[in-house]
């Protein structure tokens, strides 16, 4: 579906953080979804390059990037989107975010918001774990330390992946897998704690004042729709549009509309 590309690799405090660049223009940053690594952007990224600098790390712990020591924390995350931005000069981007890629930029408004230019808030969701979501991801940190990742993934495969693509498209499914059993056990462990720990961004969803798209997947268990209204009614101004036969991975698995939306998107905004 894409040809080879090169990464670049950072230092980020105890971390490596790769990353690869794709075209040219306003600098556009996209945060991909647990347990995946950048690849599940690329498909997407293809329309988008034409206009843009696309930048799409390896989240730390997930493919090429190392985890560091201690529980990946949203801040830990955050500071090593900051370092990537200083390596490519950056002042201020277009961020987008899937899942944790969304609790990351939540955590990114947080504490730099000077630095984002717009938000695109991707199958994600503004809430943390419910105390029984907590103690189960808490759970799986510590069973994949003793099982290895493959049961993991394989419970995962149904919940992030929507039925249509599950039932039509084995190829996607495939590639979802292969990708995701590129994290080692104790990364994996050491991101889900990091998960866990998540603060609660539903306050923050009122100050955020700039131009924000909200993206759900009308297949997707864990980010429903009504996460997705939930962002968009207290973003003042935010859009929301749904991908049709997609799950939380919809991104990926609708890459060509997901990859319209955006790119339809991004061209509205103020060029600076």
């Amino acid at each position: 579906m894409c040809g080879v590309h090169s990464m670049n690799r950072i230092s980020s405090d105890d971390a490596e953080i790769g990353y690869t660049v794709l075209g040219n223009g306003p600098a556009l940053i996209l945060l991909h979804a647990f347990p995946a690594t950048h690849e599940l952007w690329l498909p997407a990224a293809q329309f988008l390059l034409t206009r843009y600098r696309v930048i799409i790390p390896d989240l730390r712990g997930h493919g090429a990037s190392s985890a560091g020591q201690g529980v990946a924390t949203m801040t830990k995350h955050a500071s090593d989107v900051m370092k990537i931005c200083e390596a490519q000069r950056i002042e201020r981007a277009v961020f987008a975010g899937i899942s944790i890629g969304g609790y990351i930029l939540f955590e990114l408004w947080r504490r730099y918001r000077e630095r984002v230019a717009a938000l695109i808030l991707c199958n994600t969701r503004a809430q943390p774990d419910t105390p029984e979501a907590r103690a189960a991801r808490l759970r799986s940190a510590e069973d994949v330390l003793g099982r290895g990742t493959e049961p993991f993934v394989e419970s995962m495969i149904p919940k992030l992946l929507g039925n249509t693509t599950r039932e039509t498209r084995p190829d996607l499914v495939d590639a979802a897998r292969r990708m995701m059993l590129k994290m080692l056990p104790k990364s994996l462990s050491q991101v889900q704690q990091g998960l866990a720990e998540r603060q609660d961004s539903v306050p923050t969803l009122k100050t955020i004042n700039v131009p924000t798209l909200v993206l759900a997947g009308d297949e997707d268990q864990i980010a429903t729709l009504s996460d997705a209204e939930l962002m968009r009614s207290n973003i003042p101004g935010a859009q929301i549009r749904v991908l049709p036969r997609a799950g939380h991975y919809g991104i990926f698995e609708q890459y060509e509309n997901a990859g319209k939306l955006i790119r339809e998107f991004v061209d509205t905004l103020p060029r600076n």
